[in-house]
Parts: structure tokens; sequence; C-alpha cells
């Protein structure tokens, strides 16, 4: 095993399983409204998936704990994805490796990679339903329920009325007991990460120039107000996070849904 892992061909393994696992692949398809991000283009779109399976890549090869995944204290930029996170001092296409400070830990692990806060929100703005989904499912293996089938869209701006902030919609979409069940346990983490806009820049207001709120309280009552707080809080379910890799996985290598008799294997 070792010798096959050496062999650049294992590159696959982060390849392909990095697709099916955070669904990196999806990325590609993303399209960002160019009026409002138009610093948004192909280039950035490749930098960014570039970085996660370089990130994965080095994880791998450098056999790191399944925590590391989320508490890596480095990641690969080059010039262009290092301007987009606000690094100084990377010059040229070519991607390295940089430890992040103090001031940019809020990047530390797969949280902070721009590929996976742009797959999870939408052209226009971000969302913290598809986030907290995003996470629920892949990180934490507790994917929720699908939504009742006539429960409406979130109300979006549209008229002469003051904006509204995303926040400030969730909570009158949370007033109906249907939508409240889930988004009570989708919503907090997604919140969390609010300081990311819809293509992973780290911004302190929101899309109507309100101040970004990323507290919230998790389903287990953990309180959360950050990436970084989130992060604690993920690592206090270790044992869901590393089953959660471990199924996955399986999934990939077997080529088939987990079932309840793999569970001794897992």
């Amino acid at each position: 095993v070792r010798r096959m892992l050496a062999d650049t061909r294992a590159t696959a393994l982060v390849d392909d399983f990095a697709s099916q696992w955070l669904q990196l692949g999806r990325v590609r398809g993303v399209v960002p409204d160019a009026d409002v991000f138009y610093e948004f283009d192909e280039n950035l779109r490749a930098d960014m998936e570039r970085e996660t399976l370089l990130f994965l890549e080095s994880q791998l090869r450098e056999d790191h704990g399944l925590l590391d995944l989320l508490t890596a204290d480095y990641t690969f930029v080059n010039e262009r994805l290092a301007r987009h996170y606000g690094l100084v001092g990377i010059y040229g296409e070519r991607f390295r490796r940089v430890t992040l400070d103090d001031d940019h830990d809020s990047r530390g692990g797969l949280l902070g990679h721009a590929s996976l806060l742009t797959l999870t929100a939408y052209p226009t703005r971000t969302s913290p339903v598809l986030r907290g989904k995003w996470l629920l499912d892949n990180i934490l293996g507790m994917p929720p329920s699908p939504p009742p089938a006539d429960v409406p869209a979130l109300e979006e701006n549209h008229g002469a009325a003051a904006p509204r902030s995303v926040r400030e919609r969730m909570e009158q979409h949370r007033a109906n007991p249907a939508c409240a069940v889930c988004h009570r346990v989708m919503d907090p983490p997604g919140f969390a990460l609010e300081h990311f806009d819809a293509i992973g820049r780290w911004r302190d207001t929101d899309e109507t120039g309100a101040p970004v709120d990323a507290a919230g309280t998790l389903a287990d009552g953990t309180p959360v107000g950050g990436p970084a707080t989130l992060r604690h809080a993920l690592l206090a379910q270790e044992q869901s996070f590393v089953r959660t890799v471990t199924e996955k996985l399986l999934t990939y290598a077997v080529g088939r849904s987990v079932e309840y008799y793999d569970q001794p294997a897992i």
C-alpha cells in the first residue's frame, strides 16, 4: 500500500474521492452573478479547486490525522488566490504552501476553502441553509430530511422596501413550524460561515450593508459565532466526523451505498 500511494497515479484517490465526498466537482458548474461578483472568472474558479486538491493530497501523503482536515494551519495559493484571501507577499501563477497567521486563521482547514464556500452559495448571495446542510451531510453525517413539498422559497429582496438581511428573512421563514424543525438544525452552522461571501471572500458586512451576524446555537446547545468557534464545535463531534469520512471513503471504495451490515467494518 505504501508503494502504491507513493506512485503519482495515487492522486486519483484525491481527485475522485474529493469530488464524491465534498462534491468539489460541482464548483465547475457554479456561475456567480457577474454583476455582483465581477472579480470572479474561470482562472479563479480553477485556482479554488486546485487549492483544495493540493491540500487533500498533502494531508494524505504526509499521513495526517483526519481531524487535521478541519484544523490545518496551512493552505496552497498562487498570487490570484492569495489576493482573493487578502494574503500578501505571494507572486506568480505557481502554487505554494503557506502557513496561515493569526490574522487569517479563519482559513484553516477545509471550512475556509473558497471552493467549498462558493459551491454552497447562490449566484447572488450566501445561503446559510446550503452551507449548513452541506456541513451536516458531509462533515457530521447527519443529513436533514428533505423539505415538505409545500414549503415556500425564501423571500428575496425586491421593490422599494429597505432590503433585509438573510438572517431577517430566515427568521421570517422559520416562523412556519414546518420549516423550523429542520432549519433550527441547519441554519446555525451556516450562519457561522456568514463572514465568507458567496465566492469565499472575508467580509464584515453582508449584501445589504448590515454588519454580519454569525452568532447562533447548534442543535446540541453549543454557541458559535464564526469559523473558529464552529471549528471547535465540530472537533467536539470527533466521532461523528471520523465515522462520516470513513463511510464516505467506503462508499467510494466499493462503489455502493453503505448498508447496516457494513457497520462492523466501519
